[in-house]
């Protein structure tokens, strides 16, 4: 899943698809930036108008919608662009509705259903729904984090959250988990659920997304400013996938596909070789 953030406050790519009055966004920009991404290797292209960064100001529905609609309606009619799919990054049901209609399949709703009436959107449009994890809002996320068993309460408000989809008519077909890397966690947290997919999945019983790219808790790590994360985001989103993750969430597109084909083919030249040798009887070489 590659993300488009069309936002003048995005905590590392804020501005860069917007006209040079940073009020709309750049549209030949914006379709030729899908192309590219396109051809690099996403399947997915997230499409957001509203910064959930840590303390970020949250904008109306209007403006969001405005923001969004013209970006997804433009590569969801690009041919260039037939294979990937387009998903919206909206905590709004509002929003969400207005990118569906625009040509989008899935929403990524960050908050975990916030909004009552996102449920029902997914139920009534089909499209694919990301629920994330995140306790209050973006402008508030980091001020009071709190968690005694980290995995299990993580997984039991997931389970809350996919309880009220499924009641609204969303189908379990349609459903993946995101565990909120980042929203509300600390750089410790954070990096814990990065590989925590497999043992989420078993927990609540979905595909899991992880979005770890250019975060926070990797210059906690690393010490180094976000311009200076790809190496660290491609790491993390090798692992996530190692440990289970089925959707990664990556501003590096290129890098990152050819890490996890990199790391594949070594993982199943070693199973091939393992596999051979002990159909021979003896121990691999």
């Amino acid at each position: 899943m590659a993300i488009v953030n069309v936002t003048p406050d995005s905590f590392y790519d804020g501005g860069r698809l917007l006209r040079d009055d940073a009020r709309a966004p750049d549209l030949p920009v914006v379709r030729s930036r899908c192309r590219a991404l396109a051809r690099e290797g996403a399947a997915i292209l997230d499409v957001g108008g509203e910064s959930t960064r840590p303390g970020a100001r949250a904008v109306s529905p209007a403006e969001e919608r405005a923001r969004v609609v013209p970006v997804i309606r433009a590569p969801a009619r690009d041919e260039a662009l037939a294979g990937a799919l387009i998903s919206v990054d909206t905590r709004r049901a509002e929003v969400a509705r207005a990118a569906v209609a625009a040509g989008a399949a899935i929403i990524n709703d960050v908050s975990g259903l916030a909004d009552p009436e996102m449920a029902r959107v997914a139920a009534e449009t089909g499209a694919g729904l990301v629920l994330g994890h995140m306790r209050g809002v973006p402008e508030t996320m980091q001020t009071s984090i709190g968690f005694t068993d980290l995995l299990r309460e993580v997984a039991e408000e997931l389970r809350a959250s996919v309880a009220r989809a499924r009641a609204a008519g969303v189908a379990p077909e349609q459903l993946v988990i995101d565990p909120g890397v980042g929203f509300g966690k600390t750089a410790e947290q954070s990096a814990a659920l990065v590989v925590a997919s497999r043992t989420l999945r078993e927990l609540v019983g979905y595909p899991v997304l992880i979005g770890a790219s250019r975060k926070s808790f990797l210059g906690a790590i690393t010490r180094r400013a976000v311009d200076d994360r790809m190496s660290a985001s491609v790491a993390a989103a090798v692992l996530a996938v190692r440990h289970g993750a089925s959707v990664v969430r990556v501003h590096d597109v290129v890098e990152t596909v050819d890490a996890l084909r990199v790391a594949a083919a070594l993982e199943r030249a070693y199973d091939e070789r393992v596999a051979s040798a002990s159909r021979a009887g003896g121990a691999p070489r």
